[in-house]
């Protein structure tokens, strides 16, 4: 008897008169709803959770291999049966490409019809079966490993890794798997965090060799030498974008494109007024303060104005490269009408050197969700925010403009500024009136915290972060911890427990992704 999630979507114009095959699968155990058109089919599965989809290939308005398309993009691991009136050869060529299950001809019987499902479940529990033991054998290889002796290409191996896992394990409805998963990534979390704490000064100084692509790195080292070839490029910035919510966003690229995947390393604190500000002026955020006074803001309390200045800091950085004659257009998206006069633009900057590129809907999502129930009901956790962040991608202007700026011949780099992480332990601080109010990571006049909690750093200099008055001290937060003061505190912790946030040393935040996108031969 099949179990409870076993749950059918079945789609047919004609579907009134499926009834008896409706009850019949019904009678074997299976829960199955039943859908007439393509429209209402992608809604449902949009809201809900189908194991398997039977699917008319021949449909008024949406047909069915429009509506497995779309399917796929939503919803790539749903496996689907096309039925079709149709035995035409470039029809199942067509079908068999998006990746169909398995297909019947009509007229079909009720026992066909349980067989093929029959069929695909059990495929689906043996494959289900072979992914976890390879976790488990994966994980056990995981487990044995030095923490403490890992540098940062063996740091970056196995959060890939856990990273992918992580990604994988949303298809495998295994609640003690998953549980296990999330302490090790909290295993792994702790080690790294001394990890950061004992090498991070050594890689902003320039050594060792084995060190990150740091944030003020990336145009140097990535974009300008793609100008000096003479080359045109664009820099797309999603912000707050973690590696794991780009793998499964990467699949929904344009068709062909040509895709090379690292990683860099965020600055700290993973902010977007440190980091953002870092990757447009290629300097850290004491360099900045120093030579562009006028554009640091450290303590202003509105944190979209910190980083207004980004274009200026930009063309002073492309002068120093040597490369203050390049065209630019710099253009950042806030709001669904900046993302239509963007793509009302697009097609002007065919001739510009290079196009930049910041889309902040994700850091909006990212701290919505602690705002707003609704935002917080469907991304309760990693999973669900993954999910939300590939519907959206899906449907967005960043991937229509990424498909346009490939047309245009350009090298694409697209990246973040930091991470983000689900926050869980709360961190007493103790400080004056005058202390920032990051939860992830804060400054002011010597606060205090529980040093395993957080990392205590007094000379600021020493991260290249700024320096003003002699008591000025920077907390940032360890594993998923964050930061609530004596007053008011369990309102507070109420408030934040679970909330996705940044600021401070995990894998999540510092290991972000790095893409180079070329276009298709």
């Amino acid at each position: 008897m099949p179990d409870e999630r076993q749950s059918i979507l079945w789609v047919d114009d004609e579907i009134d008169l499926l009834r008896p095959h409706i009850l019949y699968l019904e009678s074997k155990g299976y829960q199955v709803t039943p859908v007439s058109n393509g429209a209402d089919a992608l809604e449902l599965v949009n809201q809900r959770s189908f194991d398997l989809v039977l699917l008319d290939e021949m449909m008024p308005g949406l047909d069915g291999l429009a509506v497995l398309e779309a399917i796929k993009a939503r919803r790539p691991q749903l496996p689907v049966i096309m039925i079709t009136k149709s035995e035409e050869e470039h029809l199942m060529d067509q079908a068999l490409g998006r990746k169909i299950s398995d297909y019947l001809i009509k007229p079909v019987n009720p026992s066909q019809i349980l067989l093929a499902c029959k069929k695909i479940f059990e495929a689906r529990e043996l494959a289900r079966g072979q992914s976890v033991q390879a976790y488990v054998r994966e994980l056990g290889e995981g487990m044995a490993l030095d923490l403490e002796r890992l540098d940062w290409p063996q740091w970056i191996e196995r959060y890939e890794q856990v990273v992918r896992w992580d990604v994988e394990l949303d298809s495998i409805a295994e609640e003690d798997l998953r549980r296990g998963h999330r302490a090790y990534l909290d295993e792994l979390n702790r080690h790294f965090g001394r990890f950061v704490e004992s090498r991070y000064r050594g890689w902003i100084e320039g050594g060792p060799a084995e060190r990150p692509l740091l944030s003020p790195e990336i145009v140097p080292q990535r974009v300008a030498p793609l100008l000096r070839a003479g080359r045109k490029a664009a820099l797309v910035v999603i912000d707050c974008l973690r590696l794991d919510q780009w793998m499964v966003i990467e699949p929904l690229l344009p068709e062909g494109a040509r895709v090379a995947r690292e990683v860099h390393c965020a600055i700290l604190p993973t902010a977007t007024p440190y980091a953002r500000n870092a990757i447009f002026s290629g300097l850290y955020p004491a360099e900045i303060a120093r030579r562009h006074p006028q554009f640091w803001q450290e303590t202003q309390q509105d944190d979209t104005g910190k980083n207004r200045y980004e274009r200026e800091l930009l063309l002073d950085l492309l002068s120093r490269e040597g490369l203050g004659e390049k065209l630019l257009q710099y253009v950042k998206i806030f709001s669904r009408r900046d993302a239509e006069e963007l793509m009302r633009q697009v097609g002007s900057f065919a001739e510009l050197d290079l196009v930049c590129l910041v889309f902040t809907f994700v850091d909006t999502l990212t701290h919505g969700r602690s705002r707003d129930a609704i935002i917080a009901e469907f991304a309760q956790d990693q999973s669900g925010l993954r999910a939300h962040l590939r519907t959206w991608f899906e449907r967005s202007v960043v991937r229509e403009v990424i498909s346009e700026m490939l047309r245009q011949g350009r090298a694409v780099v697209v990246t973040t500024d930091h991470g983000n992480l689900q926050v869980r332990r709360p961190a007493l601080v103790y400080a004056d009136r005058e202390i920032s109010s990051g939860v992830r990571f804060k400054f002011g006049n010597a606060p205090r915290c529980d040093t395993e909690q957080a990392l205590l750093l007094r000379d600021p200099a020493a991260f290249r972060l700024p320096q003003e008055g002699l008591l000025k001290t920077y907390l940032f937060a360890k594993e998923d911890h964050f930061f609530v003061y004596p007053t008011r505190r369990h309102e507070y912790e109420r408030q934040l427990r679970h909330s996705f946030q940044h600021g401070g040393i995990s894998l999540e935040e510092m290991v972000v992704p790095l893409v180079a996108l070329e276009p298709g031969a």
